[in-house]
């Protein structure tokens, strides 16, 4: 079905546009999604690597660029403070594209029943 954008209405042009933007949202809530949990797997990694070691084994993090000695306990508590805050973020993400996609989905199709009845 091919549409001539220019012959509808302006009630229907700022509907396909509004679908477009809810589109774009959804795509970039997915992509910050998907960054989080990268960085919850890195993490999780890291809090690995950190309970395999004994509590005197010297450890480092990353501070601007510069490598900082640290305690094997004190870098184990900052990753798994860092795990449960980028676990929220994931689940709130989750929910807003769920929320996204359900809107997008439903003005899709509200705006094809229109324009299949036109």
């Amino acid at each position: 079905m091919s549409i001539n954008f220019e012959s509808l209405d302006e009630e229907t042009k700022k509907r396909f546009q509004t679908l477009a933007q809810f589109g774009q949202t959804l795509e970039i809530l997915t992509q910050q999604k998907l960054q989080i949990d990268s960085n919850i797997r890195e993490t999780e990694l890291a809090i690995e690597s950190l309970t395999e070691a004994t509590p005197d084994t010297p450890v480092y993090k990353s501070i601007g660029g510069v490598m900082v000695k640290s305690t094997r306990d004190k870098l184990l508590d900052e990753k798994n403070s860092n795990k449960e805050t980028l676990t929220m973020q994931s689940k709130t993400l989750t929910q807003k594209i769920e929320r996204t996609k359900s809107t997008f989905e439903n003005m899709q199709k509200s705006l094809q029943e229109d324009l299949q009845n036109q």
